[in-house]
């Protein structure tokens, strides 16, 4: 990582909102529900289905995780009245995870048989190490009565090639990404590298089990890896799908679709939208420097 980027990353948290609202208007589709649903439609027009997110996350009291199944629900009721391409994912913390596990379980079972009622799919979401293991037991107590959810791994952690193996063989819809906590050494990889081989090992766990596998990366090298192994596997389309996240790098995206594989992207929406904004530029500076440099050609062609 270059200076430039490193000293972005440590100014960011610090940086007034209105700036970091200017950058990251890209990841986000909006402060409301109406908003994403025209990003919805406006992907659908190019190919891609959706997943809507209501930010939040680690909410303080009972009263904030029964707001936020209260905007899930409206959530699943206009996907199925608008008849959108589009499933959701929901963030246990923000169901109460960090209050009571039973908690959490009994919001997510809410939402999920809400969600089974309008036949739409449900993403458990899986945040930093120390929510793992409370996310796979809700996740496995759920899927005993419901069919329409999946979770999700991430290849960072040390733990991913095990659970996959695990979850791979139960069946289960997982989507696989990098993860983008900072974890101890301990129990995560530290070297990019080391976490691109570690995808590659973990999606392959997944394509010899019995499941539906998301592959959710911006990285065309694990993009043309996933290719590959689902060639050499013998693995059909219809066992797989790409996943990108809102606003990075469009034309790839158009490059999946065009060559007939399915895509979501995921959209995030709502008044929280601060923090994971920040976690956003935090990955990628080089959005704002590419920002800055666009903003300085406008004030020197002027």
């Amino acid at each position: 990582m270059s200076f430039a980027n490193r000293v972005l990353k440590v100014a960011l948290p610090i940086t007034p909102k209105f700036i970091v609202r200017f950058f990251a208007k890209r990841y986000v589709a909006g402060a409301t529900l109406a908003d994403a649903v025209r990003t919805v439609k406006r992907l659908a027009a190019e190919g891609c289905c959706a997943t809507v997110d209501v930010l939040g996350e680690a909410v303080a009291s009972p009263e904030l995780a029964a707001q936020a199944v209260a905007a899930y629900h409206e959530v699943l009721a206009t996907i199925a009245q608008e008849r959108l391409p589009a499933n959701i994912s929901v963030k246990p913390t923000q169901m109460g995870l960090k209050i009571a596990e039973e908690l959490a379980l009994n919001n997510l079972r809410e939402v999920v048989e809400d969600a089974a009622r309008r036949g739409i799919f449900v993403r458990i979401d899986m945040e930093d190490a120390t929510t793992t293991d409370a996310t796979l037991r809700i996740y496995r107590a759920l899927r005993q009565q419901h069919s329409n959810l999946g979770v999700v791994l991430q290849a960072r952690l040390r733990r991913t090639l095990e659970d996959a193996r695990v979850l791979g063989a139960e069946g289960t819809n997982v989507r696989l990404c990098k993860g983008i906590y900072l974890e101890p050494r301990s129990i995560a990889y530290e070297e990019p590298e080391i976490v691109r081989w570690a995808f590659v090992h973990a999606m392959e766990a997944l394509f010899a089990g019995k499941g539906y596998v998301a592959i959710a990366t911006h990285d065309e090298w694990l993009v043309e890896q996933s290719l590959a192994l689902a060639a050499k596997m013998g693995i059909p389309k219809e066992r797989f799908e790409f996943q990108m996240l809102l606003g990075v790098d469009p034309a790839l995206r158009r490059i999946i679709v065009g060559a007939g594989y399915k895509l979501r992207v995921y959209v995030p929406f709502g008044s929280h939208w601060y923090p994971y904004s920040v976690r956003r530029l935090r990955e990628n500076p080089n959005i704002i420097r590419a920002g800055l440099e666009a903003f300085l050609r406008r004030r020197l062609e002027s």
